[in-house]
This record gives structure tokens, sequence and C-alpha cells, in this order.
């Protein structure tokens, strides 16, 4: 590198970091309005920003068919992330609708006691201050995460992949005309307005003093670089190596839905069934349809010798198999010997997401519902129910495989803390 090519370099990393610095400033600024804001006027933007959304739809998926067209070499699991239409668009306003009908969390005493001495003690919720969330692809994210980050009272820095920098701006505009309405600051809602990656260094390591938390949203190399290198708290999750498993009391046709649909409903989400354990009592009965509808619809399968014996397109499963998240119409299939082997397989394979039984056996679920150490259990219903919205929650940032302040899907709750208040009249402690 020449010296001229040098200094160009570190000429736009300074005005980078100029940038990062403004936004974040700004941030704090808004936050501290916002967290005294009233629930009246945090719903009026949100309902603003849907009704926004629904009249500006031709400009954003105009916008959408652009980031389309401009990135036809991502994986066919990140274009399905990318893509909008009319109704994931109708779905993004009714999800902030649904978001401004939540219960406000902020200020919501959580618990309350009296001490001996007189002194009134409450547990109130208070947001986290500012939050930074990092994501790719899903231009739905940009409206998800605004409206919870607005309805927990936080303000929030969003950076979104460049693939869909056209399509964030047009959501992102729509967010700013409903703070706009409500008389919020415009900086509650912030889009970091560069491609450049070194915004992204800058969010993990330059600037503490305005984040209070980073949450990435997007491929396994994206979030394990946020949880490697972020000098922040961080919640987030690597994979979604998600299990469905046929107990030998399974109803068959409810097995065969079920399957099918954790696994090929979307296969691009984080909670689409990767893997699908089979008890081994019940093959002759199950395995066949199971296996029979997979291919049918145009699952690739990879299984163990009892599997492939099933059908000749069946490929061998490898060790690695058991460990991947394909984000595609491809599923492991594992015989196994009963639901301890289940639940072994799944906490030495499984990435702590989600996983389902299926049961007529109401204590074998109880067991397996106990046991299994993941963010979300299900008792017969699909591994595709791993969803803020699913779970009334109006809509998600994400779903949190940690065991540290929130976990499972991430909604206006989890984006809160809380603070002690005391009341007294006087006390003093005594030496």
């Amino acid at each position: 590198m020449n010296a001229t090519s040098r200094s160009e370099n570190q000429a736009a990393g300074a005005d980078v970091q100029a940038l990062m610095q403004q936004l974040g400033a700004a941030a704090v600024a808004a936050a501290g309005v916002l967290a005294l804001a009233s629930t009246v006027q945090k719903n009026q933007a949100l309902a603003a920003a849907a009704a926004a959304i629904r009249s500006q739809r031709a400009e954003i998926l105009e916008a959408n068919a652009q980031d389309i067209h401009a990135a036809q070499d991502l994986s066919n699991a990140l274009l399905d992330r990318l893509r909008l239409d009319e109704g994931r668009v109708a779905g993004m306003a009714r999800g902030l609708e649904e978001v401004a009908a939540l219960a406000d969390p902020v200020g919501t005493v959580m618990a309350s006691w009296t001490r001996p001495n007189g002194l009134r003690i409450e547990r109130v919720r208070v947001p986290l201050g500012v939050i930074g969330i990092i994501y790719e692809s899903r231009p739905n994210v940009t409206a998800d995460a605004g409206a919870l980050c607005l309805k927990s009272g936080n303000a929030v820095i969003l950076r979104g992949g460049s693939e869909s920098r056209r399509s964030n701006a047009a959501i992102h505009k729509c967010l700013q005309a409903g703070l706009a309405a409500a008389g919020l600051p415009a900086a509650c809602i912030q889009l970091v307005p560069t491609s450049d990656r070194a915004a992204v260094g800058e969010m993990l390591s330059g600037m503490n003093q305005f984040l209070d938390v980073l949450v990435p949203r997007g491929g396994k190399s994206l979030v394990a670089r946020v949880q490697a290198e972020a000098r922040i708290p961080v919640i987030g999750h690597l994979e979604g190596n998600c299990h469905i498993y046929v107990d030998r009391a399974a109803d068959l046709a409810m097995a065969r839905s079920l399957v099918l649909n954790a696994k090929l409903r979307r296969t691009g989400i984080c909670g689409a069934a990767e893997t699908l354990l089979v008890h081994r009592a019940c093959i002759t009965t199950h395995l066949a349809p199971l296996i029979g509808d997979l291919l049918a619809a145009g699952c690739e399968v990879r299984g163990d010798e009892t599997v492939q014996a099933v059908d000749t397109r069946v490929r061998a499963a490898t060790e690695e198999d058991w460990y991947t998240e394909y984000l595609e119409a491809i599923i492991a299939v594992r015989i196994v010997d009963g639901l301890d082997a289940a639940i072994t397989h799944i906490a030495r394979y499984g990435s702590a997401h989600t996983e389902a039984i299926v049961t007529s056996d109401e204590a074998r679920a109880a067991q397996f519902l106990a046991r299994v150490d993941s963010a979300i259990v299900l008792h017969n219903a699909s591994t595709q129910f791993a969803d803020g919205g699913e779970f009334g929650m109006g809509a998600e940032i994400g779903i949190s495989t940690d065991r540290f302040h929130a976990r499972g899907p991430v909604g206006v709750e989890q984006l809160t803390s809380y603070k002690y208040v005391v009341h007294g009249n006087g006390q003093v402690r005594p030496g």
C-alpha cells in the first residue's frame, strides 16, 4: 500500500469513527427523553409508523427489489430472509401495532415489600439505555427492533447489512415519520448511514461510553465476531440447530404434519428443525412415512444406516451433520433407543435453541420438557413457533440462547432491567 492509499484509508476510518461518535451521543440524549416518555406518546409513534409503512409499501417493495437484484450471489436462505412481499410488509405494519398494544413494561413494579424498620422497597422495570443492533439480510428487523426498543424506552442504533441497505432505509424512513408524529427525537431510532465495515468495529469496541448492550442477528460468523470482540454485554445466539423427536407414543398423522412443518415451512429461519430423532420402537410404523414425506417435498435426507435402508435416496449422515444448522431443505435423521438417548443427543449436538417432542404420553413429554436445557421446548407443536410474534410478544429482536439476562424470544420485557426504589420516613441505619 502506498502512502497516498494509506492516508486515504486513515481519513476514511476517522470519518467513520466521527460519524459513530455522533450517532452515539445523539442516542444517549434521545434515550434520556424516551425513558420518560408516556405510553400514549410511544404508542402514537408506533401507530403512525405502521400507517407510514402501509402508505409507502410500494417504495419499500421497490427498494427491496433493487436489493434482491444486487444480491444474487447470496445463498437461498439469505435471499429468503432478504426478500419482502406484500404479505411481509403488511406483517411489519401489524407487528408495530401489536407492539403498541402490549403493556408498557417501563415503570412496572415487579415486586414490593416492607422491612421491619418501615422501609418500603420496590423493584421497578427501567430501560436498558442505548441498544446497538447489528444484523444481516432481514429488513424486517429494522421495523421489529425499532418498535421493541421504542416501546421499552430504549434508544437504538441499527446497523443493517449492505445487502439490505435500500430496504432498511425505506423502512427506517417510516419509523422516523412515526417519531416525528409523536414529538419524539429522531435519534430514538437511528440507522447507520454507511456500509463501511469499520462502523461495526466501532460499535464493538469504540462506543463503550454510548452503548449499553449489543444484539447481533445474522449468520454464525457475524454473531461469533460480536461475541468475541464486543466490549459491552451481548444478547444473542450462534445458531439454531433445532431437533424434533418422534417418540414411540407419537400419533403418526400428527408426527407427519409436525415434521414437515418444522423442517420446510421456512427453511432459512433459526427455528427450522435440522435434525429428526425417531424412537427405535416405532421404526416399522413411523419411519418410512416420515422419510417419504420429506423426500416427496424436495428435502434432502441424511441418515444413519437404519434410515438409509428405508429409501435409496437417503444419503449417509456424517458426524458433522448432527452439528449442522443447514438453513435449507436438508435434514439429518437418526434412530435413538428412547427418550434418554434423544435427550443425550440433543445435549451433545444441539445449540440450546429450540427442541420439540411428539408424543401422546404426557409423562414422557413432561420429562423431555424438564430435562432438555434449551431456550424453547415444545410438546406436540412445530419448532417454527420459536418466534416472539407467535409468543404474543408482538415481535422480537431475536432468540437468545444465553442464560444471563434474557433467554428465548427477546421482546419488550427482555429489553428492560430494573432498579430498586426505596421509600422511607426518616430511617437511619444504626451503627
